[in-house]
């Protein structure tokens, strides 16, 4: 099971969340805006107040959303790795 250790969310409903993993995944909460409870989530106040319980992302009012589901629905984040100069080693 996908387990949610951290989420930050960001503007225009995305949350880009951690997993035990250690993968960075952005998932986009607006698809699910017009869908019963979740419409609660229209209110950026309430959707900022995002926060990790029971391995996924929950909000007050006893909203919360699957950890597989955001993992299935999320884009990995690409992150660049720069090496040091002192790693690259010497040259011949």
């Amino acid at each position: 099971m996908e387990s949610v250790v951290r989420v930050v969310p960001r503007e225009n409903y995305q949350l880009e969340i951690e997993f035990r993993t250690g993968e960075v995944r952005l998932f986009d909460v607006r698809p699910y805006l017009d869908k019963g409870v979740f419409s609660q989530l229209k209110d950026q106040a309430l959707f900022a107040r995002a926060f990790v319980a029971f391995d996924t992302v929950c909000w007050p009012n006893n909203l919360d959303i699957a950890p597989e589901t955001l993992y299935v629905k999320s884009v990995p984040i690409s992150s660049e790795v720069h090496e040091k100069p002192e790693e690259y080693g010497e040259c011949p």
